[in-house]
């Protein structure tokens, strides 16, 4: 059983992923960096280069062809837009969505011209935090609190949802 990591850009996914699987054993995977290796490039080159079409089907296509086992999946906070990617995620796992409120997402988030995050045009961060928050809602088999907590603190919040 996997363990799949969802939520906005800035909450912790990659980085509470890795102490999570350390600490329970199992591997890492970040389908960012994966969509990295495959395309040689970016997320923002493709994003840029490619338009947000073309990246979110090159990203349900990657997600969707992960065949992993036993394994902690941080995902990309717009990978919800893909029923196909969640519908393939939900099948081998169990899926965590990290809620962060938004006033922390966007202190959080200095960089988001750099960091490859799909925010359609004429569209600003809260506009995606509202659209996508229901989507980690509806897709998600745990919510986390992560607000106020420290990464340490979330990591065994999670284990003890997940022994339950």
């Amino acid at each position: 059983m996997n363990i799949v990591l969802i939520g906005m850009s800035g909450a912790g996914k990659s980085t509470l992923g890795v102490l999570l699987a350390k600490a329970l054993g199992m591997d890492f995977v970040d389908t960012d960096i994966v969509i990295q290796q495959h395309e040689g490039r970016l997320l923002q080159e493709i994003l840029d280069n490619d338009g947000i079409e073309a990246f979110m089907d090159i990203e349900e296509k990657i997600v969707s062809g992960l065949q992993l086992q036993n394994c902690t999946i941080a995902t990309g906070g717009s990978v919800v837009y893909s029923e196909k990617a969640m519908h393939v995620l939900k099948q081998g796992g169990h899926i965590v969505f990290l809620h962060v409120p938004f006033e922390e997402i966007k202190k959080r988030l200095t960089n988001l011209t750099t960091r490859g995050i799909v925010i359609k045009k004429g569209n600003n961060l809260q506009d995606v935090y509202e659209e996508r928050v229901p989507l980690y809602m509806k897709y998600s088999d745990t919510i986390l609190d992560c607000s106020d907590k420290d990464i340490e603190r979330c990591v065994g919040d999670i284990i003890e949802k997940l022994r339950k």
